[in-house]
């Protein structure tokens, strides 16, 4: 049987003084109740930037040109909660037009910039781990499988 998996789209988007946009998902979420995520979405019937840049718009209002993404990791995971595979990428966003709101209270209930390194405890623990592996440069990863 071929595998099948579900991939996340991930947008790292950085403010001047290098902070890290985060929205807060609600405490009566399925996924991250309570937890700090960067914005993403799951990849539909289209390409990974075409995923990106429609969820930049619809979650935050902003326009992102494809070009100014950049692919900055992978995650391979085994989902800890479900056991479900899934390939998480993560794009940095170099550019958009607009300002950032959040246009989907019933999924995030505030949007904050945090410093990469200091990073509120409840993030997403592989959002955590994501942002910290670009920070040092790591483009691909693995988590949750066993050897």
């Amino acid at each position: 049987m071929r595998h099948r998996i579900v991939v996340g789209v991930h947008l790292v988007i950085r403010d001047r003084r290098g902070r890290v946009l985060l929205g807060l998902r609600p405490a009566t979420s399925a996924f991250g109740a309570g937890q700090w995520h960067v914005p993403a979405g799951h990849l539909e019937e289209e390409s990974a930037q075409q995923c990106a840049t429609r969820e930049a718009r619809e979650e935050l209002g902003i326009a992102v040109n494809p070009d100014a993404l950049r692919l900055l990791h992978a995650l391979h995971q085994r989902d800890p909660d479900d056991g479900h595979a899934r390939i998480q990428l993560f794009f940095g966003v170099e550019g958009y037009a607009g300002r950032a709101e959040n246009c989907e209270p019933d999924r995030c209930t505030e949007l904050g910039w945090w410093p990469q390194d200091a990073l509120p405890p409840n993030t997403v623990p592989y959002t955590a781990g994501a942002l910290a592996a670009i920070a040092a440069g790591v483009v691909y990863a693995e988590s949750g499988w066993t050897t």
